[in-house]
């Protein structure tokens, strides 16, 4: 039995529903104000069309996040070039983090909406599972270094969302201020620890 092919239609609505939430979303100075009616009238779509096409708001925010990743997803998992999986861990791990937190300054209000979504994010979403298992997998190279999978948590939530608005709204920092900052606490973090053979 083969796949349904989508409908014309439904194709061209659930980009015009992704592209409307990403506007909004990159728009809005309250990502968690932004509804489904509001995604629906910028989309010029009925409310039910979002509901069939991605469940609830979570699901929208999940799959229009989902999209806006891709393009990183090699440089998180593989390392951007030439960092791949034989990378030393104190060149990887750094290299891993900034890509998330570029990640995160560039889509702030979309990474905050996603992470406002009560019991489904952030920490139960797929990229973030991905993202914690690599770090985790990396640190486990690292000699000496014990608790992987709590340190691979408490890197990570350095570039939360709401950190990361915190940090670049109220304490007023640059990018590369942010940047700088998670590098050296990386650093700090992991040591001068030689990686396990």
């Amino acid at each position: 039995m083969t796949a349904r092919t989508p409908r014309k239609d439904a194709v061209r609505n659930r980009a015009a529903v992704l592209a409307a939430a990403d506007d909004l979303f990159a728009r809005s100075e309250s990502p968690a104000a932004i509804t489904m009616a509001d995604i629906a009238a910028a989309a010029g779509v009925g409310k039910a069309t979002l509901f069939r096409g991605f469940g609830d708001r979570t699901g929208l925010i999940q799959a229009l996040f989902a999209a806006r990743l891709e393009p990183i997803r090699a440089a998180v998992e593989d390392g951007p070039p030439p960092l791949g999986p034989a990378t030393p861990p104190h060149r990887r791990i750094p290299a891993l983090l900034d890509a998330v937190l570029c990640f995160k300054l560039d889509n702030r209000h979309l990474a905050l909406a996603l992470e406002d979504t009560g019991d489904a994010g952030p920490y139960r979403a797929e990229h973030y599972e991905r993202w914690h298992r690599v770090l985790r997998d990396t640190l486990d190279r690292i000699e000496g270094l014990t608790g992987s999978a709590f340190t691979a948590h408490a890197l990570l939530a350095a570039t939360r969302a709401d950190l990361v608005e915190h940090l670049v709204i109220r304490q007023g920092m640059s990018r590369e201020e942010l940047r700088a900052d998670l590098a050296r606490y990386t650093a700090q973090v992991i040591g001068a620890r030689a990686p396990r053979s």
